[in-house]
């Protein structure tokens, strides 16, 4: 069954084809005989009840510099398509949150992956707190008073923004760091929103797992590991992806956390997990699926494919 497929995502010609999770989607779906139209969100319009977009048929190849081919723009409603892709990055800022209200509209008529409505409840540092047994301490606030109190009791933390991406802006303070009433100046003057403060766990080092799982269900991970010179972990940062196997742990985590993914809709989802603690739950445009490909792994991009193909078809 061939569906007609809208993907909301950022400017195609900047994105990394080797990496790019969104990419590794669209060749599965055109490899399936699908129809892809693309758009970016600043081409979504709301007019009365009805939401628009200018469009533009894509054809996509595996070839590094020539990886796309864009026909014709025209204006449909998004309710002419099957299923819309919601895959472009963060900030989640307010034009992501409304770009989340005008989806809605449309949803579940039209399939949107992520659901939109759970998409704008669920920021990704916010929703994994509903699972505190499966997190290391975690601090959400910008209280001067709470974070030294936080900081009194685990001594080694990172700060991190409530709503950063892709390991911007995070910092660890040892316990003594001279630095850390600079740090909350500077956060302060720059940002209105709480912070993530967390104990650091020392196991950073050796890598911060990526794991996808579709529909709930575990499908495919990557072990990131951090250059020697720096904290983050995530690829774009300079982090290794390497293979790995679920522990124990993880599979606890995935078990714990699956059936409420699955309640949401949040059918594509990526969670970090380092020295067996959950620290976020991303459901805006998790990546890591030519990674995990690339590493002799499961096919993600598949398996994504055969939930939706479901969906649509029940």
């Amino acid at each position: 069954m061939a569906l007609k497929i809208a993907v909301q995502m950022d400017p195609i010609e900047r994105i990394n084809v080797r990496g790019d999770s969104t990419f590794a989607v669209l060749l599965e779906a055109q490899a399936r005989g699908h129809v892809i139209d693309y758009y970016t969100p600043d081409k979504l319009a709301l007019r009365g009840k009805d939401v628009f977009a200018t469009v533009q048929p894509l054809q996509v190849r595996d070839e590094v510099g020539n990886h796309f081919t864009l026909g014709a723009a025209r204006r449909v409603p998004l309710t002419e398509f099957d299923v819309i892709l919601l895959r472009q990055d963060p900030p989640f800022d307010m034009n992501y949150i409304t770009t989340t209200h005008m989806l809605e509209r449309v949803h579940p008529k039209t399939l949107v992956v992520n659901d939109p409505v759970q998409v704008r409840n669920a920021p990704e540092k916010v929703f994994v707190t509903e699972f505190p047994q499966l997190m290391p301490p975690t601090l959400l606030t910008r209280d001067l008073a709470e974070i030294k109190a936080f900081r009194v009791e685990h001594g080694d933390i990172v700060m991190k923004p409530l709503y950063g991406k892709g390991g911007e802006a995070v910092f660890r303070l040892q316990a003594e760091d001279l630095n850390f009433g600079s740090l909350y100046d500077l956060f302060a003057s720059i940002q209105r929103e709480a912070w993530v403060i967390q104990k650091f766990l020392p196991a950073v080092k050796h890598g911060d797992k990526r794991i996808i799982l579709i529909d709930g269900e575990f499908a495919g991970a990557v072990n990131r590991v951090p250059a020697p010179d720096d904290l983050r972990s995530n690829m774009v940062r300079g982090g290794t992806p390497k293979e790995t196997d679920l522990t124990p742990r993880e599979r606890e985590i995935c078990k714990t956390i699956g059936p409420a993914l699955r309640e949401r809709g949040l059918i594509f989802v990526g969670i970090d997990v380092i020295d067996g603690w959950l620290t976020e739950i991303n459901v805006t445009s998790p990546t890591g699926v030519r990674a995990i490909k690339n590493l002799g792994g499961p096919d993600v991009a598949a398996m994504f494919w055969d939930v939706v193909e479901k969906k649509r078809k029940s």
